[in-house]
């Protein structure tokens, strides 16, 4: 199986070294709009392939996706570029949604002109709004962004800090946008069972504090990142490796990921069924009234930047 990935930028580089340490596919083609850049990054990746399982890394442009059963979008302006790294600023990573949005208008009709039946898997920020301009652009529905996938591990990861546990034995989900209004689904966080409040309760803690330490921690993790390292990759190439394997395989796995919602007239994520044509599925899990609410918010926030965009474009 085939999968293409456009934009060789520093997230574009991460996904696409995922990809073939991890085999996600068997053939994977590399485009930007600087050729010479994608040739240098296929041609870096292919002196370590040996070492990893059999994959075929190749340099492209739009036409050499045909066939492609996955096309990722890492494409467009970032956030420390963008000037999203300010943890006081309301609109977070959809202060690059203006520019990408035009940037995305100009990749996606030669994605489908050259792979119609690929899934398209947006990574860009904010990849929610942004996947409604692909969705779009496309006309089809078989598109998904890297939504809220990245936000549940990472709150995993701190829970499982905190606990002192492997992060596999975390159960907890984020909802909602991949962004400032991410929703923290507490009321079923559990490990081995047990849920996060009891444990918490156990240790002589107060539930508020951890929420607020964990939570500033998993929101503002990719500015945490970047102020160290100037951008947030490795985490989403791997998790889009991921979801390209989720496809390709048609696995039916269930994550929290971004796709289109009727419910609420955007893309968002919650727990979907992912197959070969994308989010087949999509569960609302239960959640307490605050969560719930929280949620409506995060979709209203959402609406009101892709209505802006998409008016501001016709």
């Amino acid at each position: 199986m085939k999968i293409g990935i456009v934009g060789a930028g520093r997230v574009g580089c991460a996904c696409a070294l995922a990809v073939v340490v991890r085999g996600s596919a068997r053939n994977v083609v590399i485009v930007d709009r600087t050729r010479k850049r994608a040739k240098a990054v296929a041609t870096d990746l292919r002196y370590g392939a040996p070492l990893c399982p059999k994959t075929t890394v190749i340099d492209g442009d739009y036409d050499d996706l045909a066939n492609a059963a996955l096309v990722m979008i890492t494409a467009g302006i970032n956030e420390k570029a963008g000037g999203a790294t300010d943890r006081n600023d309301p609109q977070g990573r959809l202060r690059l949604l203006d520019t990408n949005a035009e940037i995305y208008r100009d990749i996606v009709p030669r994605i489908v002109r050259a792979a119609p039946r690929a899934v398209i898997l947006v990574v860009t920020d904010p990849p929610d709004p942004l996947a409604d301009v692909a969705r779009i652009s496309a006309g089809h529905d078989r598109v998904l962004s890297t939504g809220t996938f990245l936000d549940s591990l990472r709150f995993r990861v701190h829970l499982a800090e905190h606990f002192e546990v492997d992060a596999n034995q975390v159960e907890a989900q984020v909802v909602g946008e991949h962004g400032v209004s991410q929703v923290f689904l507490w009321s079923s966080a559990r490990i081995a069972g047990v849920p996060i409040s009891s444990l918490v309760r156990e240790r002589g803690e107060i539930l508020d504090n951890v929420r607020e330490q964990v939570e500033n921690s998993v929101r503002y993790a990719n500015i945490t990142i970047i102020e160290g390292n100037d951008a947030s990759q490795f985490g989403i190439g791997i998790v889009a490796a991921r979801i390209a394997e989720i496809v390709l395989r048609d696995e039916r796995a269930v994550l929290p990921i971004g796709s289109y919602n009727d419910n609420f007239g955007v893309t968002l994520s919650l727990p979907s069924v992912v197959g070969r044509n994308g989010a087949v599925r999509i569960f609302e899990p239960e959640m307490s009234s605050e969560e719930k609410q929280a949620l409506q918010r995060s979709a209203a926030n959402l609406k009101k930047s892709e209505d802006r965009i998409l008016k501001a474009a016709k």
